[in-house]
């Protein structure tokens, strides 16, 4: 058990190379934009994950116990500066979409270390519940495997929801975001 942990600690902390550069701001064609997450966008995330708290937790509870339906601000907060520290650490990364303004955060991309030897990392997104099916969605969905390919030294990253219970998972992930 030791060695698993200690491998799986290991492909946390060495699965981007050293020195590398993670992006500070990717434009979507509709004028919105990904930006990391910081601990100060609360009171722009607490609206978009309790309102889409049902769809999120179908994706993400099983796996992260995300998000609780008592979830309130000042754990939120805990979480987004637990987010902001990982990524200035580089061991996992949520890059929040928001319009032009940043008025209103409309969902996230997780890009996080492989849980397997078959990914060199695990990505998945979402929108605001009122967003899905729009062109901001088809945004996104088309940007987000484009980037990844484009500015993110991965070879292998996994598309999909994460998966429970598994260290070691199987090979037929959905290929697909949230929808």
């Amino acid at each position: 058990m030791l060695l698993a942990i200690n491998r799986a600690r290991w492909r946390r902390l060495n699965w981007l190379p050293e020195g590398w550069v993670h992006p500070t701001e990717v434009e979507l064609p509709t004028g919105h934009h990904l930006r990391p997450i910081r601990g100060a966008d609360v009171d722009l995330d607490m609206p978009a994950v309790m309102g889409s708290r049902q769809r999120l937790w179908s994706r993400y509870g099983a796996a992260w116990g995300w998000p609780p339906a008592t979830l309130t601000r000042e754990q939120d907060q805990e979480d987004l500066q637990h987010h902001e520290d990982e990524i200035e650490a580089h061991e996992s990364f949520n890059y929040a979409l928001f319009d032009r303004d940043e008025t209103e955060l409309i969902g996230c991309v997780y890009i996080d270390p492989p849980s397997s030897r078959e990914a060199d990392a695990e990505i998945d997104w979402w929108v605001r519940d009122e967003y899905v099916g729009t062109a901001v969605e088809q945004a996104l969905n088309e940007l987000v495997p484009r980037w990844i390919a484009e500015d993110w030294p991965l070879r292998r990253p996994r598309f999909g929801a994460p998966v429970a219970g598994n260290t070691e998972p199987p090979g037929d992930y959905p290929q697909t975001p949230l929808s």
